[in-house]
């Protein structure tokens, strides 16, 4: 049949059919075709919903990830510290700039840093070197402009840089707009700052108001004639303490922290904070008997003038004000690290009280600074990591500090051999690493520094016999680029401080070109710190022997990683045996020192275990397989 006849027929029986349809009951069938019709309506119309829903909670879900992401990046970051006057001169004036520092961010990304803390760059006279502030919303001009910071921010968006700014609250220059101010009586300053009346003494001299000492030594009290009364100063006389006692001070300081958020700053670094309130009734300090000498800073114990319980509500209120931007604004957490040389049970309060009011995200952790030497053994180290493991609040994050702007080195505290050691060790244990610009290539302090070159404070305070002693020159001296003129920092025929005289056998520039240095095996460290192990993973502390120690890290379905460290400046033989289990087959070496027997890649079998040789100050990171 033709298929015209075919489709004809079709249509002819399917017209029949409908016809025959309708006519058995045209109602019925309507409704039956209505309520199927809008049956299919409602079942499309959920699955639409639905299908909206899982797409909707699917793209919450990304944002959620994105977002912890954005809040979490600090977690397991590096900060790396720059002190800008010693980093790097752009203009030839033998300081340290801005521009500098912009030029050299490729080197920081280049290295695998993605934040980086500045020391004060603000408006200042220079006396502390940043740390008297002028003007808190202004850039020293020996730095640069504010057109510069806007570009170095920008430039530092580019690579994925984090800026953090060194945030100085505790007090400013006498040269300060608001100190001005205060002295003069100008109404809403007369208590800006810490003012008291002086007390005669047996002679009918007047004299301070109490014993309270400067850190830099001498009295914290210094006269002003013009108010006629003495003013409080727990630093330089140059550097009168705010009084955060009045809540117009607290209200300036907020406004200054929200002033370079809005300029794009990623948090900040919060300077001398237990020393932020005093006794308001202006006690005498007890004596220590540490010392007779009545204008040093250890002759009183200091109960009256640091680690008072305000400085709790001063920073959980900057933690709420960090929060708040962020919520506001959206984009990565803004943060705020603090700096606090203090009893280890004041400083965990700082992470969150009782009541959980946040602080800081974290609190500076000195002690593998302050309570390690070179006399230090294996047993001292593990105890100084686990006690901050212990006493850490559950769900926050550690940190580790080796040196910084105040004290030596790794290469000159602990010894040069232990440079690539000691950052094995700051790399691989849980949470925050902090790295002072340097210490990736092992810079040592320059400790010959002559009198007529010191600037630091306290040093020029102390007088030329004593200055060497507490000099903190010998650690900012200028960054070591290269065997050039002044190490490549500048072209300057004179540096704000020397050059140390090394570094045409220890710069960057040698150790790029070096097969293996101690910017190779940083380097390396850096991408280690990638791995879910060492972002997630459990620790594990293991004292193996007198001179020898273990940081395992450990997380489900990974491979585990243990970092062995030798503390001591002679071979040393172990057996691994002890720390390690029996169905382990071998160890394969992650990262090497400069002066490792083993390289990078190599296997260890099990049979090596029980006789495992490290060189002196020698440290190994291994993938335990």
């Amino acid at each position: 049949m033709p298929k015209q006849n075919i489709k004809s027929t079709n249509k002819e029986n399917r017209e029949k059919t409908t016809s025959f349809v309708c006519r058995k009951s045209c109602g019925y069938s309507v409704e039956m075709f209505s309520f199927k019709y809008f049956s299919f309506l409602f079942v499309a119309l959920v699955a639409l919903q639905t299908m909206a829903a899982k797409a909707s909670e699917s793209s919450e879900e990304a944002s959620n990830v994105i977002a912890d992401i954005d809040n979490e990046w600090w977690k397991t970051a590096v900060f790396y510290q720059i002190y800008p006057r010693s980093f790097m001169d752009s203009n030839d004036d033998g300081i340290g700039d801005l521009r500098g520092v912009l030029s050299k961010l490729s080197y920081l990304a280049e290295t695998g840093i993605t934040a980086t803390w500045l020391s004060p760059i603000f408006q200042s006279p220079m006396i502390d070197f940043g740390y008297d502030i002028s003007d808190f919303k202004a850039i020293h001009e020996e730095y640069g402009t504010m057109e510069d910071f806007e570009e170095l921010i920008a430039e530092a968006n580019r690579l994925d840089i984090k800026i953090i700014l060194d945030f100085v609250p505790n007090h400013s220059s006498d040269q300060c707009e608001w100190f001005i101010k205060s002295a003069a009586r100008e109404e809403g300053y007369e208590d800006f700052y810490v003012w008291a009346d002086g007390k005669m003494n047996d002679d009918g001299e007047m004299e301070p108001p109490n014993n309270w000492q400067s850190v830099f030594y001498g009295s914290a009290w210094t006269w002003h004639p013009e108010r006629g009364q003495y003013y409080y100063h727990q630093f330089t006389a140059e550097q009168p303490d705010l009084n955060y006692r009045n809540v117009k001070v607290v209200e300036a300081m907020d406004d200054v922290i929200t002033f370079w958020l809005d300029k794009g700053v990623s948090g900040f670094r919060v300077d001398a904070v237990n020393h932020l309130f005093e006794d308001p009734d202006l006690k005498d300090e007890p004596l220590s008997g540490k010392t007779q000498d009545k204008f040093s800073h250890l002759y009183t114990d200091h109960i009256y003038t640091k680690d008072l319980p305000e400085v709790y509500d001063m920073l959980y209120h900057w933690r709420n004000l960090l929060d708040e931007y962020t919520e506001t604004h959206g984009g990565p957490a803004r943060i705020m690290m603090t700096e606090a040389y203090a009893d280890l049970k004041f400083l965990m309060d700082y992470y969150e009280n009782a009541d959980g009011s946040k602080g800081p995200h974290f609190p500076f952790n000195f002690f593998l600074l302050t309570d390690i030497s070179q006399k230090s053994d294996a047993r001292d180290y593990v105890f100084n990591i686990q006690k901050w493991l212990t006493y850490m609040p559950r769900n926050h994050v550690a940190n580790w500090v080796m040196s910084n702007h105040d004290n030596p080195r790794i290469a000159s505290r602990l010894g040069v051999d232990s440079v690539d050691a000691m950052n094995m060790l700051l790399m691989t244990l849980p949470g925050v690493a902090v790295t002072y610009n340097g210490d990736e290539i092992g810079m040592e302090d320059f400790r010959d520094i002559a009198w007529e070159d010191t600037v630091d404070p306290p040093a020029r305070n102390v007088g030329p016999d004593n200055y060497k002693e507490v000099s903190r020159d010998p650690v900012r001296t200028p960054f070591q680029w290269n065997a050039e003129k002044n190490a490549g920092f500048s072209n300057a025929d004179k540096t704000w401080l020397p050059v140390h005289p090394n570094y045409e056998e220890l710069n960057l520039e040698l150790q790029k070109s070096m097969e293996k240095s101690h910017y190779s095996v940083y380097k390396d460290l850096i991408e280690l710190r990638k791995m879910p192990v060492m972002e997630q993973g459990r620790t594990t502390l293991e004292v193996i022997s007198r001179n020898v120690f273990a940081v395992i890290r450990s997380f489900k379905g990974q491979s585990s990683v243990i970092t062995i460290i030798n503390t001591s400046t002679e071979e040393q033989m172990i057996n691994l045996l002890e720390v390690l289990d029996d169905d382990i087959k071998q160890l394969t070496v992650l990262v090497s020192g400069v002066n490792s027997i083993y390289d990078k890649g190599t296997e260890i079998p099990q049979e090596d275990f029980e006789h495992f040789i490290l060189t002196p100050q020698e440290a190994l990171v291994c993938m335990i397989e």
